[in-house]
């Protein structure tokens, strides 16, 4: 299915629905765009989306609060949310469909906006190329799908490379992609054309299909054991599964 246009995105109908302790935002289907776990709203519930969290291995951990993290499509807000309380980063997320933003806001446990965090309704293709925000993000997440999470609406060499052109020196592109679709290599690619190959690390496919693609500002290639390290201190301070993800996460050229 080719991706709804992005004017489309922001009218869609927004739901919630709960089961065992969960809830889920949809975007007016039964497709889930993301989730919360009622007794711990702050935590992130969805494999994939703490592997999103992947570049923490990349920079020194007494150095993240305060660092900025920007969110280009806001789903259930798990990311703003767990950088903004967890890690005391300051927030950023663009989001196309304001009653996306009310939602998560009302049922998600959105912290309100103040100096560390703002929610900009905006088109993010648009909105990123805005020269307040280039050279200033330290950690980039970007999940935007359509109504039925089929493909990434913004998905082109050009606007990868505007995302690199938004992060500093040692930041980090966090991309959700569908690893069991022909469309997947081809999204590789572009984001290896916009940041150079060596800049690229995959994680294999969650069991839904998901596959985190990360891409650095500057390529680093730290050594296993320093990778390690980090891995044990993420899951001490931020209680997120960092030593499996070295299990399921390499670089496409060293």
């Amino acid at each position: 299915m080719a991706p709804v246009k992005t004017d489309a995105l922001a009218s869609m109908e927004v739901n919630i629905s709960e089961c065992g302790g969960v809830r889920y935002l949809h975007l007016g289907t039964e497709w889930v765009q993301g989730s919360m776990r009622i007794r711990a709203p702050f935590d992130i519930d969805l494999e994939y989306v703490q592997r999103m969290m992947a570049w923490l291995l990349f920079v020194p951990p007494d150095s993240v609060a305060g660092r900025h993290a920007m969110q280009l499509g806001l789903g259930a807000g798990a990311i703003t949310k767990f950088c903004y309380k967890k890690l005391r980063m300051t927030c950023t997320a663009i989001e196309i469909n304001p009653r996306v933003a009310d939602v998560c806001q009302a049922w998600m446990r959105l912290p309100p906006e103040d100096e560390r965090l703002r929610v900009v309704i905006a088109d993010a293709g648009r909105e990123i190329r805005d020269p307040q925000w280039q050279g200033t993000v330290d950690a980039l997440a970007v999940d935007l799908y359509d109504d039925e999470a089929a493909a990434p609406v913004l998905d082109s060499a050009d606007f990868y490379a505007d995302c690199r052109r938004l992060l500093t020196d040692d930041g980090c592109m966090t991309v959700n992609l569908f690893g069991r679709t022909a469309s997947f290599d081809r999204s590789v690619e572009r984001i290896a054309q916009a940041f150079g190959a060596q800049a690229v690390w995959l994680f294999k496919p969650t069991r839904e299909g998901n596959a985190v693609v990360l891409a650095q500002r500057t390529p680093q290639r730290f050594k296993r054991a320093v990778l390690e390290t980090q891995a044990d201190t993420i899951e001490a301070r931020w209680d997120l599964p960092a030593r499996k993800w070295l299990k399921v996460f390499k670089a496409v050229e060293k």
